[in-house]
């Protein structure tokens, strides 16, 4: 089979001056893909700015003859969204693929979570997906074609201590996924989520030495191909790290169905409302809603 490519094809990704985002702009700039490389050059809790990153990237791409142009506006804002994609419009004449990672960390137990905490990463994380993937949707509606790809965390899917802003944040961009993937299908937009497990600024930290093994250039191979023109899913979330590929899904259980339901009922059945064999997995929210039809039906 083919090598997959990307000719002609135009990528914005955001956060790219480092880490993940770099490593994206890198791999999909190698396949032919006129890069966006995104970033404002702040620090991991998103203070200050710093054209350099961005810079640095580009020439990188430039160095191995490919085709990038970098850009520094914020994410955090509709204007800066809006920017970035006009970035990709005047410089490359169209947006075909939006990478959603530029992220920050503000750690905190919850009970000392307070809005300078956890707004930023808000701004960041989940409002930054939205500023910039709404101005490139107008233009991939219009060409009938894009794809997006959200980078969400088990931190948001699975919960980790003192992350309570940033798996919200998270969890949104798994939601934000899905709705796109429903809402691009009749325009041949897809939408997808990764969440990743790889040693960057961000989580060196917590990784320890098993970071070594777990560089982030063993993600972009996943992202690649989820923001590629063949990828044939649309509103899912892959967990990826160290070269582990594994999907995530969300899954209803049999459960039960009792029409005079009370309290007693919940505490007398807990069990079996929990048990998870004969599980589904719905792909949209009229699958529940057909599960309880068929309830109501006697099927």
């Amino acid at each position: 089979m083919a090598d997959i490519g990307f000719d002609n094809k135009v990528a914005i990704i955001t956060g790219a001056g480092g880490g993940l985002g770099r490593e994206h702009a890198l791999l999909l700039a190698s396949r032919g893909a006129q890069i966006v490389v995104n970033d404002l050059g702040g620090s991991v809790d998103g203070e200050g700015d710093d054209a350099g990153p961005a810079q640095k990237v580009v020439k990188e791409i430039e160095d191995a003859g490919g085709v990038a142009v970098a850009n520094t506006d914020s994410v955090a804002t509709p204007e800066g969204g809006a920017a970035i994609v006009q970035t990709a419009v005047d410089e490359f004449g169209k947006v075909d693929i939006v990478i959603n990672n530029a992220g920050i960390l503000r750690d905190k137990a919850f009970h000392n979570m307070t809005p300078d905490l956890s707004d930023p990463v808000f701004d960041v994380h989940l409002r930054g997906a939205f500023n910039v993937t709404r101005p490139a949707w107008a233009h991939m509606r219009e060409q009938s074609y894009g794809r997006v790809v959200n980078t969400a965390s088990t931190a948001g899917i699975i919960g980790n201590f003192g992350q309570a802003n940033y798996g919200a944040a998270k969890m949104g961009l798994v939601g934000m996924a899905r709705v796109l993937a429903q809402e691009g299908a009749r325009y041949n937009i897809k939408a997808n989520a990764i969440a990743p497990i790889a040693k960057t600024r961000m989580t060196e930290d917590l990784l320890g030495p098993m970071g070594d093994a777990l560089g982030p250039e063993l993600i972009s191979p996943v992202v690649a191909w989820l923001a590629h023109e063949d990828c044939p899913v649309t509103g899912e979330v892959y967990s990826v790290g160290g070269g582990m590929v594994s999907r995530f899904f969300i899954g209803l259980t049999t459960g039960i169905f009792e029409p005079e339901l009370t309290v007693e009922t919940v505490r007398d059945q807990f069990d079996q409302i929990r048990d998870e064999d004969g599980y589904m997995v719905p792909e949209k929210t009229e699958d529940e809603l057909r599960k309880l039809l068929a309830y109501f039906q006697g099927d």
